[in-house]
C-alpha cells in the first residue's frame, strides 16, 4: 500500500467519508425541512425535532467511539502489517456496542418526559418530543452497529463502503418522509411527527444491512464470538471511555445551548434547532477530511512514517480550510433563503438570520479543530482530546454562554460561546501536534 501523502490518495479516503458523513445530518435536515412546513403546529413540530435530534446526536456521538478507536487500531495494525492480531476484536467490539445501545434505549426511553423537560419543553413540545423520540431510540442498536462496522471500513482505508451505505440510508429516509409525515390520500394516512420517526428508522435498517454485506464480502474479519478476549479489547475500551468523557462535554454544550434556546421561548428553539443542524451539517462535512486524516494518520503512526504525518497534517488542514471557505461563500449569497427551506413563520426566520453569519463566520476555525480532531484519533490521543474538550467546555463555552446571558444577548450569547469553544480546541490540538510530532519528523 503507497504510503505517499498526495491529493489523490487523501481525497479517496475524504470525499467518500464526506458524502457518507453528510448523509446523517442530511437525514436530520431532512425532517425538519418537512417537520417545519406542515400545517399542523409547525414550529411546536420543529422545536420538538430539533430538541430530539440534539439529543439523540448527544447519546450517539458518546457510545459510537467505539468507531473511532475501531478505526485507529485497525488502521494501527494495517500500517504494521498485524491486521491477524484484531481478527477476535472485531466481533467483540460490535457485540459490545449491541449490548450497550440495547442498554441505553431501555433506560432513556423509559424516561423520555423526564429528559425533554429538562431541556425546558412543556406543553404540546414535550409531548411532540416524548413520541418522537421512543420511535427514533429504537434505532439505537442499528446505528451502532453500523457505525462500528464504518470504523473497520475506515481502519481498512476505505470509506467508499461507508458512502454507499450512507446514501442508501439518506434516499430512503427523503422518500419515506414526505410519504410517511403528509401521506399518500387513499393509501397512507398523514402521521406527522411520528411519520419523520419511522422514516428514519427505516434508513438505519436499510444502512445496517447493506453494511453487513460489505463486512462479510469484502474484509478479512468475521462476526464470530471468540470468549478469549483479544489483548487489544482493553485498550480499545480504555480509548472508547476516553472519548465518551470527552463527547459528553461535547454534548454538555450542545444540550446548554437548547436548554438556554428553550428557555427564550418557541422562536428561540425553533431557530437554534435550525442553526445547529446546518452548524451539524458542516462539521460532518468537513469531517470527511477528518477521517482521512483518522485512517491514514494511523496507518502512518503504525509505521512509524513521521515525515509524511507531519506533511499529511498540512495538506489535509488546506483542504479542509478551502472547503469551509467554500461553505461560507455558498451561505452568503443564499443567505436569506436558506431560512425559507426550514420554517415559513416570520418570527423565526428573524431570529435565524440574525446568528447565522456568526455560524459561518467560525467555520475555517471549526475546520482546523475537525481535521486534528480527526489525526488525534487516528494517533490514539484520546486522553489528550478528553482532556481539550473538557476545558474547553467548562473553561471556555460555558463562562461565556452565562456572561451572555446575563447580558441578554440570547441567541448572540449560544453562538459566541460556540466560537469561544472552537478557538480554544483548534489553537490547542495544532500547538501539540506541533510540539509533539514535528519533533519526531526532523
Amino acid at each position: 500500500m503507497s504510503t505517499a501523502v498526495s491529493f489523490r490518495n487523501i481525497n479517496r479516503l475524504a470525499i467518500p467519508a464526506i458524502i457518507a458523513g453528510i448523509a446523517e445530518p442530511l437525514i436530520s435536515l431532512t425532517d425538519i425541512a418537512i417537520i417545519g412546513n406542515v400545517e399542523e403546529n409547525p414550529i411546536e413540530a420543529l422545536a420538538a425535532a430539533g430538541i430530539v435530534g440534539s439529543f439523540l446526536s448527544a447519546i450517539i456521538w458518546i457510545v459510537a467511539q467505539t468507531k473511532t478507536a475501531i478505526s485507529a487500531i485497525v488502521s494501527q495494525h494495517l500500517g504494521a502489517t498485524r491486521l491477524h492480531a484484531v481478527k477476535t476484536l472485531i466481533p467483540q467490539a460490535i457485540y459490545f456496542n449491541l449490548v450497550f445501545s440495547l442498554v441505553i434505549y431501555a433506560t432513556t426511553a423509559f424516561f423520555a418526559e423526564a429528559i425533554f423537560s429538562a431541556y425546558n419543553a412543556e406543553g404540546l413540545i414535550l409531548e411532540y418530543s416524548k413520541d418522537y423520540y421512543q420511535i427514533r431510540a429504537l434505532g439505537y442498536p442499528l446505528t451502532l452497529v453500523t457505525f462500528a462496522i464504518f470504523g473497520v471500513f475506515r481502519g481498512l482505508q476505505n470509506t467508499l463502503w461507508a458512502m454507499k451505505c450512507s446514501i442508501s440510508g439518506a434516499l430512503v429516509n427523503v422518500i419515506l418522509d414526505y410519504m410517511l409525515v403528509y401521506g399518500i390520500e387513499g393509501w397512507i394516512p398523514a402521521m406527522h411527527l411520528k411519520g419523520a420517526a419511522y422514516a428514519s428508522l427505516a434508513a438505519q435498517v436499510v444502512m445496517l444491512l447493506m453494511a453487513l454485506w460489505f463486512f462479510f464480502k469484502k474484509t478479512p474479519f468475521h462476526l464470530k464470538l471468540s470468549f478469549n478476549i483479544n489483548p487489544q479489547l482493553k485498550g480499545l475500551l480504555l480509548m472508547a471511555a476516553n472519548l465518551f468523557v470527552r463527547t459528553a462535554a461535547l454534548n454538555f454544550a450542545i444540550y446548554l445551548a437548547n436548554a438556554y434556546a428553550t428557555d427564550y421561548g418557541r422562536n428561540y428553539i425553533a431557530a437554534q434547532s435550525i442553526l445547529m443542524n446546518i452548524w451539524l451539517f458542516f462539521a460532518f462535512f468537513i469531517d470527511g477530511y477528518a477521517n482521512a486524516g483518522n485512517a491514514i494518520g494511523g496507518r502512518l503512526l503504525g509505521a512509524r512514517d513521521y515525515k509524511n504525518l507531519w506533511t499529511l497534517s498540512k495538506k489535509i488542514s488546506l483542504y479542509s480550510v478551502i472547503i469551509a471557505f467554500i461553505l461560507m461563500a455558498v451561505c452568503a449569497v443564499f443567505y436569506n433563503e436558506i431560512g425559507l427551506i426550514f420554517n415559513k413563520e416570520n418570527s423565526v426566520l428573524v431570529l435565524f438570520s440574525s446568528a447565522f453569519w456568526i455560524v459561518l463566520l467560525m467555520q475555517p476555525v471549526n475546520a482546523i479543530a475537525f481535521i486534528f480532531d480527526g489525526i488525534f484519533k487516528g494517533l490514539g490521543e484520546a486522553k489528550f482530546l478528553r482532556n481539550l474538550l473538557l476545558a474547553a467546555t467548562f473553561l471556555g463555552f460555558t463562562p461565556v454562554l452565562l456572561i451572555g446571558d446575563y447580558y441578554e444577548l440570547k441567541l448572540y450569547a449560544i453562538w459566541i460561546a460556540f466560537f469561544v469553544w472552537m478557538l480554544i480546541r483548534s489553537s490547542a490540538l495544532v500547538i501539540y501536534f506541533r510540539r509533539k510530532y514535528l519533533k519526531k519528523e526532523v
